[in-house]
Protein backbone atom coordinates (compact mmCIF):
# COMPACT_ATOMS: atom_id res chain seq x y z
CA UNK A 1 0.00 0.00 0.00
CA UNK A 2 1.19 3.38 -1.17
CA UNK A 3 0.31 6.24 0.49
CA UNK A 4 1.16 9.57 -1.06
CA UNK A 5 1.21 13.55 0.67
CA UNK A 6 1.05 16.56 -1.38
CA UNK A 7 2.59 19.91 -0.22
CA UNK A 8 3.55 23.09 -1.15
CA UNK A 9 0.25 25.00 -2.11
CA UNK A 10 -0.86 27.97 -1.55
CA UNK A 11 -2.10 31.35 -2.45
CA UNK A 12 0.12 33.09 -5.36
CA UNK A 13 -1.00 35.65 -7.82
CA UNK A 14 -0.87 35.28 -11.58
CA UNK A 15 2.14 35.36 -12.95
CA UNK A 16 3.88 33.82 -9.98
CA UNK A 17 5.37 30.24 -9.47
CA UNK A 18 4.78 27.38 -7.23
CA UNK A 19 6.10 24.06 -6.72
CA UNK A 20 4.30 21.30 -4.95
CA UNK A 21 5.79 18.52 -3.96
CA UNK A 22 4.59 14.87 -4.09
CA UNK A 23 6.62 11.93 -1.14
CA UNK A 24 5.43 8.59 -1.50
CA UNK A 25 5.58 5.73 1.44
CA UNK A 26 5.34 2.46 1.79
CA UNK A 27 5.86 1.15 -1.44
CA UNK A 28 8.96 0.91 -4.22
CA UNK A 29 8.30 4.12 -5.68
CA UNK A 30 10.61 3.81 -8.41
CA UNK A 31 7.99 1.16 -9.59
CA UNK A 32 5.14 3.76 -10.45
CA UNK A 33 4.41 5.79 -12.79
CA UNK A 34 3.59 9.70 -11.21
CA UNK A 35 0.74 11.49 -12.27
CA UNK A 36 -0.71 15.10 -11.57
CA UNK A 37 -4.52 15.63 -11.34
CA UNK A 38 -6.73 19.16 -10.46
CA UNK A 39 -10.36 19.78 -9.92
CA UNK A 40 -11.43 23.05 -9.83
CA UNK A 41 -14.64 23.76 -7.92
CA UNK A 42 -18.16 22.53 -10.06
CA UNK A 43 -15.57 20.72 -12.25
CA UNK A 44 -14.07 17.15 -13.23
CA UNK A 45 -10.38 15.93 -12.21
CA UNK A 46 -8.07 16.61 -15.18
CA UNK A 47 -5.27 15.44 -15.91
CA UNK A 48 -2.23 17.98 -15.81
CA UNK A 49 1.15 16.00 -16.35
CA UNK A 50 2.86 12.29 -15.56
CA UNK A 51 5.95 11.46 -15.51
CA UNK A 52 7.76 7.32 -16.24
CA UNK A 53 9.01 5.62 -13.17
CA UNK A 54 12.56 6.61 -14.72
CA UNK A 55 11.55 10.03 -14.87
CA UNK A 56 12.89 9.39 -18.63
CA UNK A 57 9.49 10.26 -20.27
CA UNK A 58 6.84 13.00 -19.41
CA UNK A 59 3.19 14.26 -20.87
CA UNK A 60 1.58 17.13 -19.89
CA UNK A 61 -1.74 18.53 -21.11
CA UNK A 62 -2.20 21.33 -23.64
CA UNK A 63 -3.20 24.04 -20.93
CA UNK A 64 -0.03 23.79 -18.79
CA UNK A 65 2.56 23.11 -21.92
CA UNK A 66 5.65 25.41 -21.61
CA UNK A 67 4.25 26.75 -17.85
CA UNK A 68 4.62 23.35 -15.41
CA UNK A 69 7.28 21.29 -15.36
CA UNK A 70 7.10 17.39 -14.07
CA UNK A 71 10.30 15.53 -12.29
CA UNK A 72 10.96 13.01 -9.73
CA UNK A 73 13.69 12.40 -7.44
CA UNK A 74 13.37 8.41 -7.07
CA UNK A 75 16.07 8.48 -4.03
CA UNK A 76 13.79 11.07 -2.12
CA UNK A 77 10.39 8.79 -3.17
CA UNK A 78 9.39 12.47 -4.54
CA UNK A 79 7.77 13.89 -7.38
CA UNK A 80 7.85 17.34 -8.18
CA UNK A 81 5.37 19.68 -10.07
CA UNK A 82 7.16 23.02 -10.93
CA UNK A 83 4.31 25.53 -11.82
CA UNK A 84 5.46 29.05 -13.49
CA UNK A 85 3.34 31.93 -15.18
CA UNK A 86 0.34 30.88 -12.97
CA UNK A 87 -3.40 32.35 -13.71
CA UNK A 88 -6.31 32.30 -12.15
CA UNK A 89 -7.61 29.07 -14.77
CA UNK A 90 -5.13 27.17 -13.02
CA UNK A 91 -6.59 27.33 -9.07
CA UNK A 92 -7.86 24.25 -7.97
CA UNK A 93 -7.04 21.10 -5.46
CA UNK A 94 -3.82 19.22 -6.90
CA UNK A 95 -3.58 15.80 -6.89
CA UNK A 96 -0.74 13.60 -7.36
CA UNK A 97 -1.12 9.46 -8.20
CA UNK A 98 0.91 6.71 -8.25
CA UNK A 99 0.07 4.08 -11.24
CA UNK A 100 1.59 0.56 -11.77
CA UNK A 101 1.80 0.30 -15.27
CA UNK A 102 4.63 -2.48 -15.34
CA UNK A 103 2.52 -5.32 -16.41
CA UNK A 104 1.14 -3.07 -19.86
CA UNK A 105 3.71 -1.56 -22.41
CA UNK A 106 3.22 1.63 -21.30
CA UNK A 107 5.77 3.95 -19.27
CA UNK A 108 2.88 6.37 -18.45
CA UNK A 109 -0.68 6.99 -18.57
CA UNK A 110 -2.87 10.30 -18.66
CA UNK A 111 -6.05 8.27 -17.95
CA UNK A 112 -7.27 9.03 -14.59
CA UNK A 113 -8.43 5.59 -13.64
CA UNK A 114 -5.32 3.71 -14.34
CA UNK A 115 -4.01 5.09 -10.85
CA UNK A 116 -3.69 3.34 -8.56
CA UNK A 117 -2.58 5.52 -5.23
CA UNK A 118 -3.87 8.83 -4.67
CA UNK A 119 -2.47 12.19 -2.20
CA UNK A 120 -5.54 13.89 -0.76
CA UNK A 121 -4.32 17.02 -2.59
CA UNK A 122 -3.12 20.16 -1.88
CA UNK A 123 -4.85 23.59 -2.79
CA UNK A 124 -3.93 26.37 -5.20
CA UNK A 125 -5.29 29.85 -5.66
CA UNK A 126 -4.23 32.17 -7.79
CA UNK A 127 -5.07 35.48 -7.67
CA UNK A 128 -5.96 38.01 -10.54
Amino acid sequence: QVQLVESGGGLVQAGGSLRLSCTASGGTFSNYAMGWFRQAPGEEREFVTAISWTGGFTVHADSVKGRFTVSRDNAKNTSYLQMNNLTPEDTAVYYCAAADLRSSSRVLTSNLWEYDYWGQGTQVTVSS
